[in-house]
């Protein structure tokens, strides 16, 4: 069951059937450090820790700025309500996305910590075993025209759930070692009525593997992006 936590100025979000107890030192790399259940890292705008919990394990994310405004403010975002912060409305879109039946990461627990206006968030959620993100599988050789289908039904069930990834791109679609698509990152995004902007996911996503062709020289081409249409349309 989801819950709430209210702490002084912060308020948590948890899975109650994964967490027991939430407290601050859950969002503490340094507290994970210590008790020796760090087992990886990614580096992107900010680092994100791995952690191996009892049940599962578990990415770390606390949010960054990008640009040049996150130049000045790293992480302090205006507050305008619990519901409206970063961390709290990933936490509750991951939970549309499971009940909806499309793969992506479970939300184990969210924070928010307000300060004055502004606040600073945190996200922890589980880390999908044994998979690698399609730029680092199209380094290693091609993809079956299987797989890119697959893709498409998996973007295709994210749309029927009206969400919109508004940073649909190669990086952030994966493939586990059961041949399962993911989607991840879900950061900004929302639901959204109409139909009119899912054009532009599948275009951004298309950009995507173009622009990641020409940096890392991926084994891709336009007749792999067909097959993820027609995943998409259901005309497999």
């Amino acid at each position: 069951m989801i819950k709430q936590k209210q702490m002084g100025s912060s308020l948590i979000w948890y899975d109650d059937s994964l967490i027991a107890n939430p407290e601050h030192a859950l969002f503490d790399a340094s507290y994970w450090q210590q008790e020796d259940k760090i087992i990886g890292s990614a580096t992107g705008r900010g680092t994100t820790w791995f952690i191996q919990l009892e049940h599962c394990a578990a990415a770390l994310r606390h949010y960054r700025r990008g640009g040049l405004f996150g130049k000045l403010v790293k992480d302090h975002y205006w507050f305008s309500g619990w519901q409206k912060t970063r961390s709290i409305a990933e936490f509750q879109l991951l939970q549309v996305l499971r009940e909806a039946g499309v793969n992506v990461p479970r939300p184990i627990a969210a924070r928010a910590v307000r300060n004055g206006f502004s606040y600073q968030a945190d996200l922890l959620s589980e880390k999908v075993p044994n998979a690698q993100d399609l730029v680092d599988i199209l380094k290693q050789g091609a993809l079956s025209a299987e797989m890119y289908q697959k893709i498409g039904v998996e973007i295709r069930k994210m749309h029927d759930a009206q969400v919109n990834h508004t940073d649909l791109n190669i990086h952030n679609i994966l493939i586990d070692d059961k041949q399962q698509v993911w989607i991840i990152d879900f950061d900004k995004c929302q639901q959204q009525a109409g139909d009119d902007w899912k054009s532009a996911n599948i275009d951004r996503l298309k950009r995507s593997f173009l622009k990641e062709q020409n940096r890392y020289n991926i084994v891709w081409n336009n007749s792999d992006f067909e097959a993820v249409i027609a995943g998409y349309q259901h005309n497999i």
